[in-house]
């Protein structure tokens, strides 16, 4: 089994997304899956210009020269896709959804009814694919993923992909610091890597793995007041220099 993973965090495996990615990540590997990880803070990625040569003058290639040349036959051969990003306003990071963008290739520029909704048709030596969400949220609540699950499972149907879940990480932004305190988070990163164990041997993910992925880490009051105060420090730095 082949796994394609990009990390979308611009602070690559020092951010708080790959704190979940990782464990994941190994444990796919440790059920027998060749796993890939690309980074696309290191990728070459131009936006999407629209112009659709990749359907109509050069069908199924890009006219740009970039780093997508080298990633888009991956996804070809990919069996899993995992996106692992942070929330960024409601979304995926910038990069991310340039690199998204421009697997437009992989689709047909015809129109097909699937399940009552038009759809574009996979384009020949493309196949469906497992796609997994990772993501991290420096916000409490788990309903700000609500926009990024949309948008995902969106991309999946139109791609023909399976939508096979999500590991998610409301309150993210203080599990460094929690670490540094002392405060255990195994169960956390154990759930990660059997989650990425599941998905490979048994083609699916249990929700108590992943909710144990999402639990809460600290009351949202105290998570308010020990943020606020961090950045409330920062700003004081600022002023004495």
């Amino acid at each position: 089994m082949k796994v394609l993973a990009i990390n979308a965090s611009p602070r690559m495996n020092k951010g708080n997304t790959a704190l979940i990615l990782n464990p994941f990540l190994e444990g796919m590997k440790e059920a027998g899956a060749h796993v890939e990880l690309f980074y696309t803070r290191k990728l070459n990625i131009n936006p999407c210009t629209g112009e659709f040569d990749c359907w109509i003058k050069t069908p199924g290639v890009c006219y740009q020269k970039d780093d997508m040349q080298m990633l888009l036959p991956k996804t070809h051969e990919a069996d899993i896709m995992v996106f692992a990003t942070p929330v960024y306003v409601d979304g995926v990071t910038g990069p991310m959804k340039n690199l998204i963008d421009r697997m437009l290739p992989r689709v047909q520029p015809f129109f097909e009814l699937r399940e009552g909704h038009c759809r574009h048709p996979l384009r020949e030596g493309n196949k469906s694919q497992k796609v997994v969400l990772v993501s991290n949220c420096g916000l409490w609540e788990m309903d700000n993923f609500d926009p990024l699950l949309v948008h995902m499972k969106a991309f999946c149907k139109n791609a023909s992909n399976e939508f096979a879940g999500a590991l998610l990480r409301p309150h993210g932004g203080r599990m460094n610091y929690m670490m540094r305190m002392g405060m255990s988070l195994d169960d956390i990163f154990d759930a990660a890597n059997e989650a990425g164990r599941q998905l490979v041997e048994d083609g699916e993910m249990s929700a108590e793995t992943l909710s144990t992925i999402s639990r809460e880490m600290m009351p949202r009051e105290l998570y308010l007041q020990n943020i606020n105060q961090c950045f409330q420090q920062a700003l004081d730095a600022l002023e004495k220099e």
